[in-house]
């Protein structure tokens, strides 16, 4: 029987702030390293389980890698839209 190459891990949430990502939007999943892209649209890599909205504008993604199990919130959509 092959064991899991990541145990989950209780109640960790990690936080990716999309103001400090350079280039198209992409990142690595901060336990597995898996490259998540916007520009994903398999539904393979990772999925959309929560969107937290301030007024009219997107404040914050929370998504589940589907490689290790991660639930990674993303930051900083605000703060890019005032760019």
């Amino acid at each position: 029987m092959r064991k899991a190459a990541f145990k989950r891990e209780k109640n960790v949430v990690y936080t990716v702030d999309l103001t400090k990502i350079d280039g198209d939007g992409s990142f690595p999943c901060p336990r597995c390293g898996t490259t998540i892209s916007p520009d994903d649209e398999s539904d393979e890599v990772y999925e959309i389980v929560d969107t937290v909205v301030k007024g009219t504008e997107l404040a914050e993604l929370v998504i589940h890698c589907k490689r290790c199990g991660s639930t990674i919130r993303l930051v900083g959509f605000l703060q890019l839209s005032e760019l």
